[in-house]
């Protein structure tokens, strides 16, 4: 048997003027962890969608076990042992966990055109025990599940087919910590028994520590491959962008730097299974982190200031005007903003304009005389960020589902800093995005706390907390464990002693 499992010859994808994949070539060994890296918009999602079955290709050729492959769908490519987790949430919020597991796939637990739910659900469950993820409930509906049990089950989907290919496309990023390393001992689990994984993720250091070989990729073109142990992060980033950013994008100070003056004040905030009794203050010209386990409770504390989720004791002061925030409205008119982290389900219109994004958080202040809304007022707000923010699109009426995840992210943060806000509230501002981006994101966090204002920075990613936050709360249970500042012991050995 040939050591290759899949090579790619020439391989072309168009999507209308756009030409997203260049003429890849491309092969994978067999019991080999490949990492597939590149800027946003290089090309990775479309060439891994290509081999899941999800797109077709326009030219060139796959051969998977030395014969020629060319999957139809995603069901044609699970019977072939490929199977993917891609970007953006893939489960259907309407049904169950269970039945996501096998979506497509439950003629196997059907007689007579009834589907037995509980032998699917049974199966369902060893799926998980059996490559050790944590189990969840498999008859709720996995809407309103968090982002990261809803990816768990797009893995635990992907795994169900006994994979000889996996593909993860930006699933990392998505991931507490504890489970991240669980993630990481599956793919070496599949290593061992033969079986190859591609991985991308926009995270260099993550990429060369968990892969044996990186291919990069830049406008929709290889450009190069390295064996991961004898590369350098600089070296791919180099490679990735062609031009050298090697550098700190991080703060190069390592003391809290904000005014005494408090901007908002929690305290006591309960809300029932996600928060026990949590108080914090959080100052002008702070970035105030949270960081914590899976369950920590970290993301649920976005939506409770934000008056996103219904709290059974304590409050919400914005300081000025002694507001209490009750609600979501309360807090935009209190010039507060909110980027969640599932920005696609919870942040945008996917569907919409750029524009409309733009403008829907800007509307009571773009109102004109008798509360008219002046077409040139929208389209100078918009066309001014997309310039300011180099959002990559055709035009300010493109669609946001056409954008790449960085610039997603860029319309996403971009439309707030549009306001005058007092403070901003990010949950993994930095998920899904490229190098670049990232540090255009700090920027402008950086550029947000010279103009005084406040933010809270909740995060996975414990580089990024130890890298931008004045103080780092480190929370375990829906509970505040330790609250850490910046001129302390601000290492990640010592954080992750207290989280864990």
């Amino acid at each position: 048997m040939s050591d290759t499992i899949l090579e790619i010859r020439g391989l072309n994808k168009y999507f209308g003027p756009t030409h997203a994949n260049r003429s890849i070539d491309f092969k994978l060994k067999r019991g080999e962890i490949r990492g597939l890296i590149g800027e946003n918009g290089s090309g990775k999602s479309t060439l891994l969608s290509q081999i899941a079955g999800i797109h077709s290709k326009d030219s060139g050729v796959m051969l998977l076990n030395g014969k020629e492959y060319s999957p139809r769908s995603p069901l044609d490519a699970y019977e072939r042992k490929i199977s993917m987790v891609v970007q953006e949430l893939g489960v259907v919020g309407a049904l169950p966990a269970g039945v996501n597991i096998f979506l497509g796939r439950t003629g196997g637990f059907t007689r007579n055109g009834i589907i037995s739910l509980n032998n699917l659900n049974k199966a369902a469950s060893a799926v998980f025990e059996k490559w050790g993820l944590p189990q969840v409930p498999m008859n709720r509906l996995t809407e309103g599940m968090s982002v990261e049990t809803r990816k768990i089950i797009e893995l635990a989907r992907a795994l169900s087919v006994d994979p000889d290919i996996l593909l993860l496309d930006e699933i990392t990023q998505s991931l507490s910590m504890n489970n991240r390393r669980k993630l990481y001992e599956i793919m070496q689990r599949l290593k061992s028994m033969g079986k190859s994984v591609i991985v991308i993720t926009h995270d260099v250091e993550e990429m060369l520590e968990i892969t044996d070989a990186v291919t990069v990729l830049r406008d929709g073109a290889v450009v190069g491959e390295v064996e991961s142990a004898k590369a350098t992060p600089d070296m791919v980033k180099l490679m990735m962008v062609g031009r050298d950013i090697s550098g700190e994008y991080y703060r190069e100070d390592m003391k809290p730097d904000y005014s005494e003056s408090i901007v908002l004040s929690v305290r006591n905030l309960t809300v029932p299974n996600e928060l026990e009794d949590v108080s914090f203050d959080v100052h002008e010209g702070e970035i105030l982190g949270f960081c914590g386990l899976s369950d920590s409770g970290i993301h649920s504390v976005g939506k409770a200031v934000y008056g996103l989720s219904r709290a059974a004791g304590g409050s919400v002061l914005l300081k000025a005007g002694n507001i209490q925030i009750k609600s979501p409205r309360q807090a935009l008119n209190s010039r507060m903003a909110y980027v969640p982290k599932d920005r696609d389900n919870e942040a945008l219109m996917i569907h919409a304009s750029i524009l409309d994004n733009f403008v829907l958080p800007s509307l009571t202040e773009l109102q004109g005389g008798f509360g008219f809304l002046a077409p040139g007022r929208l389209k100078e707000l918009a066309s001014t960020m997309v310039n300011k923010l180099s959002v990559k699109c055709t035009d300010i009426g493109q669609s946001m589902d056409a954008l790449s995840g960085g610039n997603k992210q860029k319309v996403n943060l971009g439309r707030w800093l549009a306001k005058d806000i007092r403070l901003l509230v990010l949950d993994c501002p930095t998920r899904g995005v490229d190098v670049g981006v990232k540090a255009y994101i700090y920027s402008l966090m950086r550029e947000a706390k010279k103009n005084a204002i406040a933010t809270i920075l909740i995060s996975d990613e414990l580089s990024e907390l130890l890298g931008m936050a004045d103080r780092l709360i480190v929370m375990k249970d829906g509970r505040v464990k330790k609250t850490i500042r910046r001129d302390e012991d601000f290492t990640e050995q010592s954080v992750i002693g207290v989280m864990i």
